[in-house]
């Protein structure tokens, strides 16, 4: 199976408890009718989230997230073809604490802008365990 990966960045717009879990329920179903996998880093102040599926399932989610109005200021960070899936054994993985991840001030002063793919990647790796996947 072709295996094509999204990772994306947001920021939350109403951002609450509740809000996150009919986020991920529905994320949960979406995805497992899918074929997709992945993993959420979120906090109050932004979403970072890794998409890994058949491509056109991966874009139309990708495309779906960007037309909810939950998600301001959207950006793809990656768009690619992939080796293997990293987070194949999770709909939807969901890390809440991500304390290692930007800071808020450092998302206030344009850390998502100047993000670079290889930065992002890491972060994913980081949360999985450093194994399956490298850099960009």
């Amino acid at each position: 199976m072709d295996v094509f990966r999204a990772i994306y960045t947001s920021q939350p717009f109403g951002f609450d408890d509740s809000i996150l879990r009919g986020i991920l329920s529905i994320a949960r179903q979406y995805n497992a009718r899918d074929g997709i996998t992945g993993a959420l880093i979120c906090r109050a102040d932004i979403y970072l989230q890794w998409l890994e599926g058949p491509e056109d399932k991966v874009r139309a989610t990708v495309a779906r997230i960007a037309a909810d109005d939950r998600h301001l200021e959207m950006k793809l960070h990656v768009s690619e073809p992939a080796q293997t899936r990293m987070f194949g054994e999770w709909d939807m993985l969901h890390d809440p604490a991500a304390t290692w991840i930007w800071t808020p001030e450092e998302i206030a002063g344009g850390a998502l802008d100047r993000a670079t793919p290889e930065e992002v990647v890491a972060f994913f790796v980081r949360l999985r365990g450093g194994a399956g996947v490298s850099a960009v």
